[in-house]
């Protein structure tokens, strides 16, 4: 009997389990296969956001104007921020156009979900598409018709008012007047993207909770105050903190209907960057503008966020 017959076989292991390479090939692979799907969406991040963000801040710092040499000046531009009359009253005219807009908008949307959201209402599918639409149409072409509509001499508005013996002159030039009107053209186009997600937050509430109040012997307003408040909360804080930094950022209908005018009655901070940084070219302050409404824009946020968590905590 040979040698070889006699001899006790091996067991067979497979390549893959050889000194345990075949996992960390595999787990290898993973990470590999997962950096190839973060390496595009990062190199954008940082090449369009984070980069231009750290060179904002840099420039917040000099008194760069896009043309021939920077030099440092330290906390030069922030000081004459808040220094500066006219740009005081820049922000003076942000915080009005917040305060007339966001409670506005959101009360309206609010209203409009309530009532879409009931099952008596007929072709209730046709009233959303329709009230949906506004906020399809770009900002700046709304405010192109809206500046038509509003014209004294050749505007339907007017001309519609007329005919009931009023008039509104040129409200556009006013003022008094003029923020309030281009609030207006920004709630009518921003309601309806409000209005739905607030029909999102109502239509997650669960009907069996309302037929209990029902049953307790709770009314309408009862229920509202008692179980959709409460239950809204995430969704009213969200909508509160979208409609805040909205109206912070209020720019292309300013821009078109009447440029930060009259007598800089509705210059904002956004409209006061694009004036300093792209007509003046005073790049550096506008820059430091820029990280000013940031920093604002994080306070409010975290303000809303906080109030909103604390109630639906006290509501719990």
């Amino acid at each position: 009997m040979s040698a070889s017959a006699t001899e006790v076989p091996r067991r067979y292991r497979p390549p893959a389990q050889l000194g345990g390479r075949g996992p960390i090939r595999g787990k290898a692979k993973r990470r590999l296969t997962i950096i190839g799907f973060l390496v595009p969406a990062m190199t954008i991040l940082v090449l369009f956001v984070f980069w231009p963000m750290i060179s904002a801040l840099r420039l917040s710092f000099t008194d760069a104007s896009g043309f021939g040499r920077e030099e440092f000046i330290g906390l030069d531009n922030y000081v004459e921020i808040f220094t500066d009359p006219g740009i005081l009253r820049a922000m003076g005219n942000t915080v009005l156009y917040t305060v007339l807009f966001t409670p506005t908008a959101v009360i309206l949307a609010l209203v409009l979900a309530l009532a879409l959201n009931s099952p008596r209402l007929p072709f209730r599918g046709v009233f959303r598409t329709w009230l949906f639409l506004p906020f399809i149409v770009s900002l700046a072409v709304a405010a192109f018709a809206w500046q038509y509509l509003l014209d004294p001499q050749v505007g339907l508005l007017n001309y519609w008012l007329q005919g009931f013996g009023v008039s509104i002159g040129n409200v556009l030039q006013d003022p008094v007047l003029a923020m309030p009107t281009v609030v207006l053209v920004a709630v009518w186009k921003n309601f309806a993207f409000y209005m739905i997600v607030f029909l999102a937050g109502l239509q997650e509430i669960p009907t069996s909770l309302y037929e209990a109040a029902r049953m307790d012997g709770a009314g309408p307003w009862s229920r509202f105050r008692n179980v959709t408040i409460p239950l809204l909360g995430n969704t009213t804080g969200f909508v509160l903190i979208i409609a805040t930094i909205a109206a912070l950022q209020a720019f292309d209908q300013i821009y078109v209907l009447t440029g930060g005018g009259p007598y800089q009655s509705t210059q904002t901070v956004v409209m006061q960057i694009y004036q300093s940084g792209f007509k003046d070219l005073e790049l550096g302050f506008a820059s430091a503008l820029s990280y000013v409404l940031l920093i604002a824009t994080l306070i409010l946020s975290l303000v809303q966020f906080v109030v909103t968590s604390r109630g639906e905590k006290d509501a719990g």
